[in-house]
């Protein structure tokens, strides 16, 4: 009767591990508690121990039932390792990709650079052309020029050149559009 009480225990306990996540600790503790309890009251031997080739019943289900967790955990824990190699196998996959697609967009950036340069240089240098041009011409030709050119281009222009060209420029210049200029550099 006393072996039964133990047994539902022990069923009552491993119920209660299940829901808690602690079922290899209890088996352990519970098949170590249900050999000893088989060995001592086992009629086989003189000193307490099962005979040689048999094992207490209850012991052997408990050994089996922890074997079979033991198991299912390993395969649980192989599977994830799989999930997590597939995983950072595609991260790294991603990441080469991403290196590539950024060295890809560094190099058009530079060549993006270079052209803007380039081009920046060559306004430059036309522009340069264009001022030493105006100062080589005579004012009212220089003037008639930029009076049909619109008013922020003349500004602009103005604003390159010395200041002896622009005093022989301004009387044959739009006068609104000299004022204009002449409020902007005062600010």
């Amino acid at each position: 009767m006393g072996r039964i009480v133990k047994i539902m225990t022990i069923v009552a306990i491993f119920g209660c591990c299940l829901t808690l996540g602690a079922i290899p600790q209890v088996l352990s503790h519970a098949g170590a508690e249900s050999e000893a309890t088989a060995a001592r009251q086992s009629p086989g031997s003189a000193n307490g121990t099962p005979e040689e080739g048999q094992q207490p019943p209850n012991a052997s289900r408990a050994a089996r039932e922890e074997k079979a967790l033991q198991d299912a955990r390993r395969q649980q824990l192989s599977e994830k390792e799989a999930a997590l190699a597939a995983k950072e196998l595609e991260l790294k996959k991603m990441s080469a990709k991403l290196d590539a697609q950024l060295k890809l967009l560094e190099e058009r950036k530079k060549l993006l650079d270079s052209s803007l340069k380039q081009q920046k240089k060559t306004v430059d240098d036309k522009r340069k052309r264009m001022l030493t041009l105006l100062k080589k011409m005579r004012p009212e030709q220089a003037g008639q020029y930029l009076g049909n050119m619109q008013g922020l281009v003349v500004i602009s222009i103005l604003n390159d050149l010395n200041n002896t060209t622009v005093l022989k420029l301004i009387p044959y210049l739009n006068q609104p559009l000299v004022l204009k200029w002449i409020k902007e550099n005062l600010k």
